[in-house]
């Protein structure tokens, strides 16, 4: 990871952010597509660069856990808890806003997603511009998140004032954000916090039913569009290996070129397809990190369909997963 960038190249992100433009910058998580959370001008320039729908809101990232009071009502003894134990890192607070971040971060929710990154190039700019920084991914809407600066040059050249390479990031899968605004704490989305890591802190934590089932109206509107998806159609596999040797002659004999994006452990064992592997079954934090790589990296090739393995849903597996059955057009299961 690059995190030391030329002390002139943040001072000129600083200046584009604090002149109503979009800059691209690492975070530990994805590459954050910034603007000025507090105004409506500059937060339009994210959607526009994007191609992001306006009822989708936007996470704010801040520098320091002091300032989160500036655009909150009120933190309950929850959030200060989990704020203690996992900020600056992968974790996002849902709040009620006090309306300071303009109408077009929150969706004209009553509420707000903030987090700070644990990233030394993202905390720099920050300190820099002395904003609060509207930052969903930063990729066009639809595609899989970025995780190195050429993913975001790829997706943005032409469309953002500019982008600072930072180098690889090293979650991979975006943060967990968390509604706290309610009685009880609801996970909305799951990321490199995992719910065990939630609930060693504050007890119980429930996960939003439209996770689980699609026919369940999401609490983050967000949630409702597909995210993260390659060039060609995915298929994800759950099945045992011969299942998956199997769907691969299957398209092969109709004339299709196969892609496949498997673990570590299965990737020598296929054959007839090409193969991108994303890291080891016994390590899902490290299929996290990998995850995008590998379901951008099919954009270069010349396939027809992508199958890609399943990975069970524990801890960090859950967040992955739940990527993977956004991105997927179809799922195939041996039984």
């Amino acid at each position: 990871m690059r995190d030391h960038v030329d002390h002139a190249s943040l001072q000129q992100a600083a200046e584009l952010l604090q002149q109503e433009e979009v800059v691209a910058f690492p975070t530990e998580t994805v590459y954050g597509l910034g603007a000025d959370a507090t105004s409506e001008k500059a937060v339009q320039k994210i959607f526009e660069a994007k191609g992001r729908p306006a009822d989708n809101p936007l996470i704010v990232h801040m520098a320091k856990k002091e300032q989160i009071h500036e655009i909150v009502q009120h933190i309950p003894e929850i959030a200060h808890k989990l704020m203690d134990r996992f900020l600056p890192g992968p974790l996002t607070l849902i709040l009620k806003s006090n309306g300071r971040c303009a109408q077009n971060v929150t969706a004209g929710l009553s509420t707000v997603a903030v987090r700070i990154p644990d990233h030394p190039v993202a905390i720099s700019i920050l300190d820099e511009c002395g904003l609060p920084l509207a930052a969903p991914s930063a990729n066009l809407s639809g595609k899989p998140s970025p995780t190195r600066a050429e993913h975001v040059y790829n997706d943005l050249n032409g469309r953002i004032a500019g982008i600072i390479d930072g180098g690889p990031t090293g979650v991979g899968v975006e943060s967990t954000v968390l509604d706290c605004s309610g009685e009880k704490p609801v996970i909305l989305r799951p990321g490199g916090v995992t719910k065990q890591d939630l609930e060693e802190v504050i007890g119980e934590v429930e996960v939003d039913p439209a996770l689980s089932n699609q026919g369940s109206k999401p609490k983050s509107p967000g949630m409702k569009y597909t995210h993260y998806a390659p060039d060609a159609p995915m298929w994800l596999i759950e099945g045992d290996l011969s299942f998956f040797q199997n769907q691969i002659e299957q398209l092969k004999q109709s004339g299709k070129r196969v892609g496949a994006i498997v673990s570590n452990e299965h990737a020598s064992e296929l054959e007839d397809a090409v193969i991108h592997t994303c890291g080891s079954k016994e390590n899902l934090r490290e299929v996290a990190v990998q995850l995008y790589h590998a379901l951008r990296s099919f954009d270069q090739e010349d396939v027809d369909v992508i199958l890609c393995e399943s990975f069970p849903e524990d801890g960090v597996g859950q967040a992955v997963m739940n990527r993977l059955k956004k991105a997927a057009t179809q799922k195939i299961s041996q039984t």
